[in-house]
């Protein structure tokens, strides 16, 4: 598939693509926790689910805000005590080689 799945979204359900988008800036307007510390959740949780495809564009996204290889490291090893290993070995390698590009 050529078209990025947020495109397909935004397309098939503009309505609620608005919506999520609005919660989305919702969520990164709070001030509870620091952009980067929200970036290496984000990580973290769609590590947990197998996501390489969000993880690295969280990683992209958490580089640019400062965070460094062994923290991005550290939130997907994390989820080894919540889910196992199925994250790690389905994030960790894509994420690890961007920091190397």
């Amino acid at each position: 598939m050529d078209m990025n799945l947020m495109d397909v979204f935004r397309k098939e359900a503009p309505g609620v693509a608005k919506a999520f988008d609005g919660l989305i800036q919702s969520l990164i307007a709070s001030k509870g926790l620091d952009e980067k510390t929200k970036q290496l959740i984000y990580i973290a949780m769609k590590a947990a689910q197998g996501d390489d495809t969000a993880v690295r564009f969280h990683v992209e996204m958490a580089k640019k805000l400062g965070a460094r290889k062994e923290e991005v490291v550290d939130a997907i090893l994390l989820t080894l005590t919540v889910v196992g290993v199925k994250g790690v070995v389905s994030c960790l390698p894509g994420a690890v080689k961007q920091f190397e590009e």
